[in-house]
């Protein structure tokens, strides 16, 4: 009998589905309906408490990996090769996991050092970490520590746990914001960034060193290369490289306990197996001698952010020269003409960027951008609209926004203000005071509410507080009420002068006496003040 059968053969009634004593008590009375509480661990054989079936995870990582992808960089795909090879290294460690998911693995090109699993088997690598491994058992520890994840399910149960403890239902749109692109995505595209950027519980991550080592060596890995990678990655979290730090560190912390456990398991382990230094060389030699013109273009994208165009540019340049190839190098050097308002030129930069990748989101939506400023209102909505489909982000719903208002097409323009009202920021600002403009006059109360109150006479008050994010005038409330002869009366009143964003005004109707029980104003209108 094997490790996980004989976990559930002597615990086959284990209370709790494996919570502590508190944890139980909290979760008494909780009931989610249609939900399944208890579940066994497919890799470790415990019980443990779960309310995400093992299809919602297959269907919640089929849904999400597009937009994921997206939002992470695109996939790497001037090494065909090398993507290749990390995919025949992943298949082969698949092939012996304990969980037959439909595992899919790809390269994404992002200098950031990570690695992540979505659940039901969706697994990426970034470039940025692929020049800093030195072997192909190494890459096996990544990709079989990743594969564990989703196989055991950790963020399933991690999110189960978050439905209990919230009483919440699991959210099932992802995109992570690791990225320089992330904090663009809105709407279905920006809900689940957790699912691969949150911290991991030290218990999933031995967990899945553990069982990514057993998995290394059942498909003929070393699994020294395990050990050998997380002295690696403690060595560099010492050194503070701050890149690491945002990208792998954040969600897989390493530690000199991980790097202790893993030299204790090898004892375990049968001896020997593929390195595979020289074949990781080999499948690398073509990104590592990129990596110059890689190097050249992540500060040119950092002086860029620091407004500094003319060292943007010459990074750009510099990167071009030595591998023109990479649509990036040329999107960054649009990206400087945007910037310096130089549309035709940015336009002609954004078209070499698409000439080389044409399924990524970052390229029209710039040249949509660039094209709008140009006046080419039918270019910019078809790069604009082009760019959504691939992964909805706020400029681009932004400026779709505009040229809709613009069109005279005010419930498209809605619609498009409305998803980037709800994700914050400059853009969310933007758009909420958009929306506020086109529905105020038809819509006062929405951004304006009211409360009733009693006077010094017992008359009712009424007062009401801007809630839109622009200054306002001419706010108006009504009152509905019965006069003493039984008749059904009116009452108008205006509401204080110019209403500053959250500011508050009163009115004294007059209407006596006031109960107290309910509101029977309502705000009527209200405008913009300019």
């Amino acid at each position: 009998m094997d490790e996980r059968a004989a976990a559930i053969a002597n615990n086959p009634y284990m209370p709790g589905c494996g919570y502590n004593r508190p944890m139980k008590k909290l979760l008494i009375g909780i009931t989610l309906a249609g939900l399944s509480a208890c579940a066994v661990n497919p890799v470790t054989g415990d019980r443990q408490f779960m309310t995400v079936s093992p299809a919602d995870d297959i269907a919640l990582g089929t849904q999400n990996y597009a937009p994921m992808v997206q939002s992470q960089g695109g996939t790497y795909d001037v090494d065909t090769e090398l993507t290749a090879y990390v995919q025949s290294v992943g298949k082969r460690l698949a092939a012996v996991s304990d969980v037959a998911l439909p595992y899919e693995f790809t390269v994404l090109n992002s200098s950031v050092p990570n690695a992540w699993a979505l659940p039901g088997g969706k697994i990426a690598v970034n470039r940025g970490l692929l020049v800093e491994i030195q072997s192909e058992a190494e890459l096996a520890a990544v990709l079989g520590h990743e594969i564990t994840h989703a196989a055991a399910r950790h963020t399933a149960q991690q999110m189960s746990r978050a439905q209990i403890l919230q009483g919440l239902v699991v959210a099932t749109s992802v995109v992570s914001s690791d990225s320089s692109y992330g904090n663009l995505a809105v709407g279905g595209a920006s809900v689940a960034a957790q699912l691969v950027s949150t911290k991991y519980g030290r218990e999933a991550e031995l967990e899945a060193d553990k069982y990514g080592m057993r998995y290394m060596s059942k498909a003929g890995y070393d699994p020294q290369g395990a050990v050998t990678l997380q002295e690696t990655f403690v060595r560099l979290s010492e050194g503070r490289n701050q890149s690491w730090l945002n990208g792998l560190f954040a969600s897989h912390p390493p530690s000199q306990e991980r790097v202790t456990a893993n030299r204790e398991r090898i004892r375990n382990l049968p001896a020997g197996g593929t390195l595979g230094v020289d074949a990781y060389r080999a499948a690398m030699q073509k990104t590592l001698d990129a990596k110059p013109a890689y190097d050249a273009y992540d500060a040119g994208r950092k002086a860029l952010g620091e407004k500094k165009a003319d060292e943007a540019l010459a990074l750009a340049d510099k990167a071009i020269e030595s591998f023109s190839a990479e649509a990036n190098f040329h999107a960054l050097r649009g990206d400087v003409r945007l910037m310096n308002k130089q549309y035709d030129m940015a336009v002609t930069n954004y078209d070499r960027a698409i000439s080389r990748r044409g399924n990524f989101f970052y390229y029209p939506l710039q040249r949509g951008l660039a094209n709008k400023e140009l006046g080419k209102t039918d270019a910019a909505v078809a790069d604009l609209e082009r760019s959504l489909s691939l992964l909805p982000t706020a400029p681009a719903h932004y400026h779709l926004g505009l040229i809709k208002k613009d069109r005279g097409d005010t419930a498209a323009a809605i619609e498009h203000f409305r998803v980037v009202a709800k994700s914050g920021g400059d853009y969310g600002k933007a758009a909420s005071g958009q929306l506020a403009r086109l529905e105020l006059a038809e819509n006062p109360a929405a951004y304006v509410s009211r409360a009733c109150g009693a006077g010094n006479q017992g008359q009712l008050m009424v007062s009401v507080r801007n809630d839109a994010p622009l200054a306002i005038t001419a706010v108006q409330v009504q009152v509905d009420y019965t006069d003493s002869a039984g008749r059904a009366q009116q009452l108008r009143r205006n509401v204080g002068g110019r209403l500053e964003p959250g500011q508050v005004a009163t009115a004294d109707t007059g209407l006596a006496p006031y109960s107290g029980s309910g509101c029977p104003a309502k705000v009527i209108s209200a405008r913009i003040a300019e």
